[in-house]
């Protein structure tokens, strides 16, 4: 992959997977986000979602993880072959966050981003707006997370 591609739309970048354990979901949920279907398997059953599951925010949280794994990644591999690389600047923001089914432990979801459109920005010379899907399937394929963002990049080297 080239830096050049992360210009193009319809570029998909696969940003690798995590495996969600019902230790992660309660602790996380613990800190940040303490309902009764992220604490407790047990009181998880009598609720809407019918049993445990992690967080949307982990969900989101593990996704910008593996966004910045990778950015970091493909910069080492770009510096190494003595290429241009991309560097990310801020985000703007995102939209349509949509959580669309539970994430239970033991599942394990794969996280992507696809170029969606790409164009100079008119404000910030030598940088580029991206606006970015991205998304997160379970091991059945299943969609569990969507969302639209913009980034702020630029080649440099």
């Amino acid at each position: 992959m080239t830096p050049e591609s992360l210009l193009t739309p319809g570029t998909r970048l696969e940003l690798g997977t995590h495996l969600f354990t019902q230790e992660e979901i309660v602790a996380f949920a613990r800190l940040y986000d303490p309902q009764p279907f992220h604490l407790d398997p047990v009181a998880a059953r009598d609720t809407v979602l019918g049993g445990l599951c992690a967080s949307g925010w982990q969900t989101v949280a593990m996704w910008m993880r593996k966004q910045r794994d990778t950015s970091a990644r493909l910069k080492a591999e770009w510096r190494a072959a003595g290429s241009r690389r991309i560097e990310f600047g801020p985000s703007p923001g995102f939209r349509n966050l949509k959580w669309l089914r539970p994430v239970r432990p033991g599942d394990t979801i794969a996280y992507a981003m696809t170029i969606a459109a790409s164009r100079p920005s008119a404000s910030r010379p030598g940088w580029h707006v991206l606006t970015v899907s991205n998304s997160g399937d379970n091991q059945h394929g299943e969609p569990v997370l969507a969302f639209e963002s913009t980034a702020l990049v630029s080649i440099v080297g």
